[in-house]
């Protein structure tokens, strides 16, 4: 197997891997059950992936990254209400184009253990909080950060079924600002010859 064709397989098992973990969970999803929808044996996914916990760094590493950017845009923020604005909105937005994904493995317990396991990933997820929480220091700050991720993740899965991914992501933006009690930015007005 020449390398190109290695890595369209390559992406094609995350690409069955995603839409398996949505519909059944990462809990619910195993090896066999890719190999068996690609219509492939389980050696030939092994092959590509030891384990099922390798299959799923590989998909968590590409939405982490994008989460990393939002994360490092967002605190270049000038004040806390700046900074928990950006991060909301780049959640919001990262949520959206994947919803589902991102609803099924935030509420994964299999999920929360391998993100433990590695510090990077702990660190990035501590900063966006922080992001959040930095309006209202303190426990209810905290509180507030928790309920808007866990609030976007699962509002970003099955039930809003029928609203666009700009209106989805509006609303979720709406949502949050009013949990963390921020305001959306002014908009500036263009000058007008």
């Amino acid at each position: 197997m020449d390398r190109s064709s290695a890595t369209h397989t390559r992406d094609r098992v995350i690409g069955v891997a995603i839409d398996l973990f949505t519909r059944h969970s990462y809990a619910g999803t195993s090896l066999q059950m890719i190999a068996d929808e690609m219509g492939f044996t389980k050696a030939a996914i092994y092959h590509h992936f030891r384990t099922r916990e390798q299959l799923l760094i590989a998909v968590l590493e590409p939405l982490l990254a994008e989460l990393g950017q939002v994360v490092e845009a967002a605190s270049l923020k000038r004040s806390p209400s700046a900074r928990a604005d950006g991060m909301l909105t780049g959640y919001a937005e990262l949520a959206v184009r994947n919803r589902g994904l991102v609803a099924v493995l935030a509420a994964d317990p299999g999920v929360a253990t391998a993100l433990e396991q590695r510090a990077e990933w702990v660190a990035l997820i501590r900063r966006q909080m922080a992001l959040l929480a930095d309006v209202d220091p303190g426990p209810a700050g905290r509180v507030r950060a928790a309920m808007v991720f866990a609030g976007m993740a699962a509002a970003a899965g099955p039930l809003p079924a029928g609203l666009s991914d700009d209106e989805l992501s509006a609303h979720l933006i709406d949502a949050g600002r009013k949990t963390l009690g921020i305001r959306a930015p002014r908009k500036r007005r263009k000058d007008t010859e």
